[in-house]
Parts: C-alpha cells; sequence; structure tokens
C-alpha cells in the first residue's frame, strides 16, 4: 500500500473519494509491519481507485498492470489433468489425506467488512439464514447454524462456540487481530457472526470474518474432485437465492476485501506428511522445494502455526489471481506429484 500509494493521484479525487481511499489503507497507516495494508471497502473499490489498486495487485500477483482476471471450474482441457479428468493422489501412491477447498465471497448488496455497521452484519446474517435453510433441508447437507449474535434464533453459548474454535470448525475473536481491528473488519464482535456446519462436518460457511463469507469442504480422502465438486455445487445454491448474489468486479473477478485473495478468492490444500523434508524439525527445507512449484506451506493450523506430527503440512497453491479455480485445483495435485518426487529422494538421501 504505502510502495503504490500516489500523492498526485490522491489530489485529484474529491474529498468524498479522499476519505474512501484512506479508509483502505487505514490497516496499513496503523500497522507499519503489515505486508499488504489495505483492504477494500466497498464492492466497487477495486474499479473505484483502479489507478492504486491496480500498481497493488501487479505487485503482490506479479501479474500486469491492465492484467484481467477469468473465472472457470470446467477442469476439461487444463493442462496437467490427468486423462481420465481424476485427481486422485492414490494414483501417486498417496494415503487418504485431509483435503480442504475454500473460497472467499462478499454479497453485492451490502459494504465490505470494514465499512459496515452493526446493523449491516446483522441483516447480512439473517439474510444468509434463508441460504442455511435451504442447505439444512438438503440430504446432503442437512446440518444447522451456530451464531454469536445476542439473541440470534440460533444464538450458542461461549462454551459451544470454545469448542467449535477448538475443533478447527469457527474462526476465533477477530478483535485480537491489529490487521483487520484497525480496517474496521473487527468492529461490532460478535454481531452478525456464525458458521454454518452441515451434518457430516464436512462443509461450512463462515459468516461474518475477512470476507462476508468463508465457504470451505473438506474431506479425508484421495480424489481432489469430490472436495471440488461439492464446494461448486454449494455455491450455486447460495448465489441462486434472491438477495444473495456475489460481488464480482469485471476486471478482476471475486471480490474479496483483502487483495491478496482477489480473482478465485479460492485455496485448495491437503495436510501431507513430509517426514524426510522435515526432518530437521522445521519447515525451511519444505518450504525452499515448494517455492518454485509455485506452492505455500503452513503449518496444519493455519499461517503461522507449527508443523504436525510426523512433519506434516499444509500445502497450497499460492496463486489465486489471473488463474482459473480449475487451474488452482491441478496445479495442487501437480505439485503434490513433484513434492512426493523431492520427498522420496530426502529419503534416499538420508539413508545412504
Amino acid at each position: 500500500m504505502a510502495k503504490h500509494f500516489d500523492a498526485d493521484y490522491y489530489n485529484t479525487l474529491s474529498d468524498d473519494d479522499k476519505k474512501a481511499l484512506i479508509k483502505c489503507c487505514q490497516s496499513g497507516i496503523d500497522n507499519g509491519d503489515s505486508g499488504m495494508g489495505c483492504y477494500a471497502m466497498q464492492p466497487a473499490d477495486y474499479d473505484r481507485f483502479k489507478p492504486f489498486f491496480s500498481k497493488v495487485l501487479a505487485d503482490y500477483h506479479k501479474v500486469s498492470e491492465d492484467a484481467k482476471h477469468t473465472n472457470n471450474w470446467d477442469l476439461s482441457g487444463v493442462e496437467g489433468l490427468p486423462a481420465d479428468g481424476c485427481l486422485d493422489l492414490a494414483a501417486l501412491g498417496l494415503p487418504a489425506l485431509s483435503m480442504r477447498v475454500r473460497v472467499g465471497r462478499n454479497l453485492a448488496d451490502f459494504p465490505l467488512p470494514g465499512a459496515m455497521t452493526k446493523d449491516d452484519r446483522v441483516n447480512l446474517e439473517k439474510k444468509m439464514c434463508e441460504a442455511f435453510d435451504k442447505l439444512k433441508a438438503m440430504p446432503e447437507y442437512g446440518g444447522g447454524y451456530n451464531s454469536l449474535t445476542p439473541e440470534h434464533p440460533d444464538h450458542i453459548s461461549e462454551e459451544a462456540y470454545q469448542q467449535l474454535v477448538k475443533d478447527h470448525i469457527m474462526f476465533k475473536d477477530m478483535a485480537a487481530d491489529p490487521y483487520l481491528a484497525s480496517a474496521g473488519i473487527a468492529a461490532d464482535w460478535p454481531y452478525g457472526r456464525g458458521c454454518y456446519v452441515s451434518e457430516d462436518r464436512g462443509f461450512i460457511i463462515w459468516v461474518g470474518e475477512e470476507d462476508h463469507l468463508r465457504i470451505m469442504c473438506m474431506r479425508k480422502g484421495t480424489v481432489l474432485n469430490e472436495v471440488f465438486d461439492r464446494l461448486k455445487t454449494a455455491l450455486d445454491v447460495v448465489n441462486d437465492i434472491e438477495g444473495l448474489s456475489f460481488a464480482m468486479s469485471p476486471d478482476y473477478g471475486v471480490v474479496t476485501s483483502c487483495p491478496t485473495n482477489l480473482g478465485t478468492g479460492m485455496r485448495a490444500s491437503v495436510h501431507i506428511g513430509l517426514p524426510n523434508l522435515t526432518a530437521d524439525g522445521t519447515d525451511a527445507k519444505a518450504k525452499e522445494v515448494c517455492r518454485p512449484l509455485g506452492l505455500s506451506v503452513r503449518g496444519i493450523g493455519g499461517e503461522h502455526t507449527p508443523i504436525g506430527e510426523g512433519g506434516v503440512c499444509d500445502i497450497s497453491p499460492s496463486a489465486r489471481f489471473c488463474i482459473t479455480e480449475a487451474q488452482i485445483i491441478t496445479a495442487l495435485y501437480t505439485g503434490i506429484k513433484l513434492l512426493k518426487e523431492e520427498e522420496d529422494k530426502a529419503g534416499e538421501a538420508s539413508s545412504a
């Protein structure tokens, strides 16, 4: 944000637009250690402040300033896809792994989380309950909604909330995050916050975190298509309800609060044991191997958390922008294939 904030451009703006752009930059102004330093506040901000955001996006995502994003979930014809179209990790000699695909989404009819009022948050949650009622009635989803909003019909106790956090199903109190707090995203906690959980606990929708919605599908298995297809089906269910259309930019695809997630808003990952590449107890070697493969390495609890027992790491393709959804899930498969080869080589070297 600081690198690409241009005073000459800023001075061309109206007083209202100046205030709006500063609000987008507030998190970085308050937190000098922030990597990105800005969040969009309205669904149209990326297009409204394009001379600023296009530079930020080009720098972070390593694309040209006039880059245009295309969304496409169709796997057919994607480079690296096996001939039968099945992204089966068993074909790579891997056991069943914890697989997860998640997307961030925002509703076009509401301000983004940083600019929402308490009433906006409560009304968005109320609107989303229509989608949850629909999902609850579908045998393949079922389950229920857990609200943190006081006096909401589905309100849960503090103990129940902490248990969901412990089970890695619900997000933590956002007020403790200085970046989200400065951006206004953590305001009015816990109003308008909650999560829908399917009957099998394999499908979750967060309401009111960094984006209006974080929609995720997870299961233990080997076929990546299963989580990918289930997520797409549920997204269509939500998006088809009147008043729940997702915010999209004509040039940038899916609109997210943080520019790092713009485009697909998608993260596809697996938890995979890399005992040879993490033999020193850290993920340093795994990161070194994964970077050229376009993969990110995290601890099993997310960013800035330690690796798991047996060297289990969270692996996902780094790209979100100017790549299609189909390319991301295929990149995860091809990346794991190459990563497994490196892991096997490291094992052979240590036993030689």
